[in-house]
């Protein structure tokens, strides 16, 4: 089949909707002239035939119909994190009877009051901010690497099947590897500082991003491919133009979900092989078992991890391309 074919069953103007390459924008040129020349002569037969109306409706309506879904989709994208505020509140109020009930010991389950207390003092007085600014430091540039790798090896492995028969068992069994045994080689490898705790960070990271994009560019629908391959689109035209557009909620997917568990690895790292973040400030209160302020530690590290899974999900949501993609979906 000549590039430029029309596909079986289909006309060239609506073969030609799909691509972004110079040919398509000209085809579509010529079909919007075409589309008017048709608008001018409707009334002539729609007159003459008064079974023309209801087709007419009925692709206007499938015309319009994701317009409709659009502010449905962004209600309720900002009526999201309602119940997770209402499932934190009662946590913390049955958190607080417990603790004041005396049926736990404070050294046990210390009261959220005491818990906000603490961090408050640990973020004015005990330079607690700088810790956690450390930590996500390390994160950040862990999820950064792993995604340098991620990306590119997914988009391998979706178009060489051989590589990715050959390949993704491997990329599997790292899984099989916990940072907490990996940690000790690094430190052997490398040495002490940011570096092995960063490369700690991207092996536990590299694993997630990975197969979410992979199942995203498997998940892409063929029909638009196919129409731009047959349009001219290839190689990094495809990429650029296609597969990196439609895939971006699932890149968007893998980083919320690499980020979170970054921030764990840069923990892990620190409590293992030392540094200057949140996990050499565990490390320190666990060994005077102090509960109080490893409960702060700890909820302060939840409160980063939520906040950059929150951020990443609003920039998700404000996207063009995928709140296009999702109306498209939906209609």
């Amino acid at each position: 089949m000549q590039p430029g074919a029309p596909v079986p069953g289909t006309t060239r103007e609506d073969t030609a909707v799909y691509s972004p390459s110079p040919i398509g924008k000209a085809a579509r040129s010529q079909a919007s002239s075409t589309v008017a020349s048709c608008d001018v002569q409707e009334p002539l037969t729609s007159s003459t035939s008064p079974m023309a109306s209801p087709s007419g409706a009925v692709s206007e309506s499938s015309r319009t119909a994701p317009a409709h879904h659009e502010p449905r989709i962004r209600a309720a994208g900002r009526r999201g994190p309602w119940p997770a505020f209402l499932l934190g509140a009662t946590l913390l109020v049955a958190w607080q009877a417990a603790a004041a009930s005396g049926a736990v010991p404070a050294i046990f389950l210390p009261s959220p009051l005491a818990v906000v207390n603490r961090m408050w003092l640990g973020l004015t007085q005990a330079g607690l901010a700088a810790y956690a600014g450390v930590t996500l430091k390390e994160a950040l540039l862990g999820c950064l690497l792993a995604a340098a790798f991620a990306l590119p090896l997914a988009w391998v492995l979706h178009h060489w099947r051989f590589f990715s028969r050959a390949v993704l068992p491997y990329v599997a069994a790292s899984q099989a590897v916990p940072g907490i045994a990996l940690a000790p080689l690094l430190v052997l490898w490398i040495g002490y500082g940011t570096l092995p705790v960063v490369i700690l960070c991207a092996f536990m990271v590299f694993f997630p991003i990975t197969i979410t994009v992979l199942l995203g560019l498997r998940g892409l629908d063929t029909d638009i491919i196919d129409a731009a391959r047959l349009d001219g689109a290839y190689g990094l035209s495809m990429l650029v133009h296609m597969e990196l557009p439609m895939t971006l909620p699932a890149i968007y997917t893998g980083l919320r979900t690499g980020f979170t568990l970054s921030i764990t690895g840069a923990v892990v790292g620190e409590m293992i092989m030392g540094g200057d973040g949140l996990g050499m400030l565990l490390s320190t209160q666990r060994d005077k078992v102090d509960t109080t302020g490893m409960f702060s530690t700890i909820a302060l590290l939840c409160i980063l991890a939520t906040t950059i899974h929150w951020a990443l999900h609003e920039l998700e949501q404000r996207s063009r391309t995928v709140d296009a993609l999702r109306g498209r979906r939906a209609g």
